[in-house]
């Protein structure tokens, strides 16, 4: 990732084209995914119309806060505004899953699975299961700049305003042929110019976005021995952005008695639609389904 220094002048929010993916079904169990900081609910659309076709749940991708505006909107977003949209989200998932008598399942990628450990700790007795895909607690992948492990002090200092993450490849992508597609829309983007991040995700990462998250990553380390709900983590062995350390971390801390780990070998990080998406789909499937099991 090339560091860029640049100031973005204030914009102003626009209204997204939609606010995620919602699908209804009868009888399966209520599925909130929550997608990745700078992602879009499409990176688990894949997933989301397995569970839904496949297994019958119920499934919810919800926008973000501040997901899909004009970058200079996401840069200014707290960690707070993150973690609340999320919790609207959970709350209005859940209501359904009490109307339906159907088990609540919270899941994410990379920080969408850390807010979801959020919610499973918070709600112990109302989360039936946890997904955690490619969690993103260490940014410890083969990819990773070495200057990452200094971002973290530019918190304290006004350099944070101005420098910003270029996405370079692999994009989180083994892939190779959806890799060149995503390396041609983001050669497209600017700083200043992000029309398509409400369908594409962002092809810059905010340096004071990543500041702001710290917190809640370190917060939702403490909170693991909270969450009490059955885990399953899926993590990437040739992680590029985040590598299998995050999922050992959050399997050792839980609290749950039940904790399933399942490690692929041909995916990178964005591993709900990289080449193994098939088999995450069915994994997180089996999953779901033997928690309605459970409930019956």
């Amino acid at each position: 990732m090339p560091l860029e220094w640049a100031w973005v002048k204030r914009q102003k929010p626009v209204t997204p084209p939609d606010q995620g993916i919602s699908l209804a079904a009868e009888g399966g169990c209520c599925v909130l995914l929550l997608h990745g900081l700078t992602g879009t609910p499409t990176e688990l659309g894949y997933l989301a119309h397995h569970l839904r076709h496949r297994g019958g749940h119920t499934v919810r991708v919800p926008r973000l806060a501040n997901h899909g505006q004009p970058i200079g909107v996401l840069a200014r977003t707290t960690w707070r505004q993150l973690f609340d949209s999320a919790h609207k989200a959970f709350e209005e998932t859940r209501a359904s899953a009490r109307t339906r008598k159907a088990p609540l399942v919270v899941g994410g990628l990379s920080l969408g699975a850390v807010l979801a450990l959020m919610l499973a700790a918070e709600y112990p007795e109302d989360v039936a299961g946890v997904a955690c895909l490619s969690p993103t607690l260490f940014y410890d992948g083969w990819n990773v700049p070495w200057y990452q492990k200094l971002l973290p002090l530019a918190r304290y200092t006004p350099l944070k305003y101005f420098a910003w993450l270029r996405e370079s490849e692999p994009f989180g992508l083994k892939d190779e042929d959806l890799r060149r597609r995503v390396a041609g829309e983001y050669n497209r983007m600017s700083l200043r110019e992000s029309a398509e991040s409400e369908k594409l995700g962002y092809a810059h990462f905010p340096v004071r976005l990543f500041c702001e998250m710290q917190p809640m990553m370190e917060r939702c380390k403490r909170l693991l021995p909270e969450v009490r709900s059955p885990v399953l983590v899926v993590q990437a062995e040739q992680d590029d952005m985040t590598g299998p350390k995050n999922a050992q971390f959050i399997s050792d801390r839980v609290g749950s008695s039940r904790r399933e780990l399942m490690l692929l070998k041909h995916s990178y990080h964005l591993v709900t639609v990289d080449l193994e998406r098939a088999a995450v789909a069915e994994r997180l499937g089996t999953f779901c389904s033997s928690l309605k099991a459970a409930h019956a």
